[in-house]
């Protein structure tokens, strides 16, 4: 099994531990969950699945419409539970890679989906629900009902570009995926209301390379890649559409696009320092027992931004803390300015503090520092 599934699911534990400990606000949780389930039901249906057939033998096409490949039904779960929309807003969905249907996958995504769906039985009026519903049903291929979610979402809030764009993606894939007609004139209303909408953005290009409008492709690929996630499988997918349009364009390769730089902050996004136990509290600690050393914003949510498990046995420890050890990809320690840093001892290995068990902070200090004492010296009460 990867060994980042097990990584995930530990993950997820610890934030509804801390979420039902109050320590995290039920939206932060939610966003932070779903963003979790995402990429571990991807991993999981990874491990399960044979590759998918492509869709169809022209390689643009498969091309195109694998841009639109992502299963974000898990979101569902995170809205369903909390009442909060997902952090995945605004990417492709429709047009789910044909590896949703394996195993147990299937049915914990038909689970999620009928705690959504009961969710706005109660609150009908709840047009993030409906858009979320509508996604996970692009996702589960429901592409009639996707199309009936999101024109709930239409009638309630009428300038919403992203509805618009969802409800003419749903209509091309039931219509086998022909983006020709009236799913062009509602991707065309999208980029009215919002000319930066990712996904309209993305199939209009894919309307214009069906009508051999290379350069328009093109410039419409180039455009939706600037407001991509950089990096992500969407931006390469949407480069390479660039590159095969430009080409058919006889346009030649496109200059380099400079690569994106990190964050300006202090140290680069990490805090360094030493954790020690206070020499009158080891004779009540055994070297099994778990030691979590963590970082939190100074100021907000007590959600840690950063944090290490390791054992009483590793004490003394020089650690280091940053975004490579997030706890959730939504919130990370380059994006503080100031942090506490602190270290508890647990017999349990729970990450929501317990009565008993050993732990010390420091005083605010800023992202970049290192050097820093941090000794467990009082007991949680």
């Amino acid at each position: 099994m990867n060994p980042r599934i097990d990584e995930l699911k530990r993950q997820i534990r610890q934030l509804d531990e801390l979420a039902a400990a109050g320590t995290l606000p039920a939206e932060q949780a939610a966003a932070s969950r779903a963003t979790l389930e995402k990429e571990l039901l991807a991993l999981v249906m990874q491990s399960e699945a044979a590759p998918a057939a492509p869709a169809a033998p022209r390689a643009s096409r498969k091309l195109v419409w694998g841009m639109a490949a992502f299963v974000v039904v898990v979101a569902a779960a995170g809205y369903a539970r909390y009442g909060t929309p997902s952090a995945v807003k605004g990417v492709p969905v429709a047009g789910s890679d044909g590896r949703a249907g394996h195993g147990n996958a299937m049915g914990q995504i038909e689970a999620m989906v009928g705690q959504l769906e009961q969710r706005l039985k109660d609150k009908p009026d709840d047009a993030d629900g409906w858009s979320m519903l509508g996604r996970s049903y692009s996702a589960m291929s429901r592409y009639a009902d996707a199309v009936a979610a999101f024109q709930r979402v239409i009638d309630m809030k009428p300038q919403d570009a992203q509805a618009y764009a969802d409800i003419a993606d749903a209509k091309a894939m039931a219509a086998g995926r022909n983006l020709a007609g009236e799913p062009a004139a509602l991707i065309a209303k999208a980029l009215q209301l919002d000319p930066k909408n990712l996904k309209a953005l993305a199939l209009a290009g894919t309307i214009a390379f069906d009508s051999q409008d290379f350069a328009k492709a093109a410039m419409l690929w180039e455009a939706a890649v600037a407001v991509a996630e950089p990096g992500s499988e969407l931006a390469r997918n949407l480069q390479g559409g660039v590159e095969e349009a430009r080409s058919r364009a006889g346009q030649g390769a496109a200059p380099a696009a400079k690569a994106p730089t990190a964050p300006a902050t202090a140290g680069n996004g990490k805090v360094a320092g030493e954790v020690q136990l206070a020499a009158n509290l080891k004779g009540r600690v055994s070297p099994e027992d778990t030691v979590f050393v963590f970082a939190r914003a100074a100021e907000g949510p007590k959600m840690p931004l950063a944090i290490l498990r390791k054992q009483v046995k590793d004490l003394p420890l020089n650690f280091t803390l940053d975004d490579s050890t997030a706890m959730s990809p939504a919130t990370r320690l380059s994006s503080a300015k100031q942090v506490i840093v602190g270290a508890r001892i647990s017999k349990s290995g729970n990450a929501t503090p317990q009565p008993g068990d050993l732990q010390g902070f420091s005083q605010p200090v800023a992202v970049g520092a290192s050097g820093l004492k941090i000794e467990i010296g009082e007991e949680v009460k």
